[in-house]
C-alpha cells in the first residue's frame, strides 16, 4: 500500500466583491433619531439600488436605537440615542466599484468598507483545484511504484482536506461624520481599484493498492 499526498494551488481572477455600509443617526430625542436614520437608509438603498445588474445582492444585516447614557458606571440620563443600519453589497461589475464606494462615502454619517474579493462559492476554479489535487496526489503515487519496480492496483482511501481559499482583504474604508447630501451638486471622483488575485488551494489524501514489488 503506498499513501500520498496530493496538493494543487491555483490563481485566479475575483469574481465578486463585497462591501458594507453603516448608516447611522444621532439625536437627542430617540423619535427623531430613529426617523433620521429611516430617511437615511432610505437614501442610502435607492443609491445602491441604481446600479440594477451591477449588484448580485443587497442585504440588511442588522438595525439598532441604542440610548446612550452619560455615565456608562451607573444609570444616569439618557445623553442621546444613536441608530445604525448595516447594508451588505454584492458587486460583480467592477467597474462601477469605485464609482459607488465613493458616493455612498460622501453621504452623510455613512461608513464603508471593503471590498472584499472573492469567488462565488459554485466556482469552477474549486473544481478545478480539486481534480489537480487528485491528479497530483495518482501521479506521486505513481511515481514511487515505480521506483520499487510494481504497478498500481487499486484505490483504497482519496480523503479530502478541504479548499482554502486565500481572497483579499480591505482595500478601501471610508468613514463621513458629514459631507455632502447624496444628491449633492457634484459627485465625487471614481477611487481606482484593483482587484486582488484569489489563491484557492486544494489538498487531498490517498492511499493506493499495488502489485508486490522487485526489490
Amino acid at each position: 500500500m503506498i499513501s500520498v499526498r496530493g496538493e494543487a494551488v491555483l490563481e485566479a481572477d475575483a469574481e465578486i466583491a463585497v462591501l458594507t455600509a453603516t448608516v447611522q443617526s444621532k439625536d437627542h430625542d430617540r423619535r427623531r433619531a430613529l426617523d433620521d436614520l429611516v430617511a437615511r437608509n432610505r437614501a442610502c438603498l435607492e443609491l445602491i439600488k441604481s446600479y440594477g445588474d451591477t449588484l448580485e445582492k443587497v442585504e440588511t444585516g442588522a438595525v439598532t436605537i441604542t440610548p446612550v447614557l452619560k455615565y456608562r458606571r451607573r444609570e444616569g440620563d439618557v445623553h442621546y440615542y444613536q441608530g445604525t443600519v448595516w447594508i451588505r453589497i454584492t458587486v460583480v461589475d467592477f467597474a462601477v466599484l469605485g464609482e459607488l464606494i465613493t458616493r455612498l462615502a460622501d453621504g452623510e454619517r455613512i461608513s464603508v468598507d471593503g471590498p472584499q474579493w472573492a469567488l462565488r462559492r459554485d466556482s469552477e476554479v474549486y473544481a478545478e483545484a480539486a481534480r489537480q489535487a487528485v491528479g497530483q496526489a495518482v501521479e506521486r503515487a505513481r511515481g514511487y511504484a515505480q521506483a520499487l519496480g510494481c504497478r498500481l492496483t487499486g484505490l483504497v482511501e482519496l480523503a479530502d482536506e478541504g479548499l482554502n481559499d486565500h481572497g483579499g482583504a480591505t482595500l478601501f474604508s471610508a468613514q463621513m461624520a458629514s459631507g455632502a447630501a447624496m444628491a449633492g451638486e457634484s459627485e465625487p471622483e471614481p477611487i481606482a481599484l484593483e482587484a486582488a488575485k484569489q489563491m484557492v488551494v486544494a489538498t487531498v489524501k490517498a492511499r493506493f493498492t499495488t502489485s508486490q514489488p522487485e526489490l
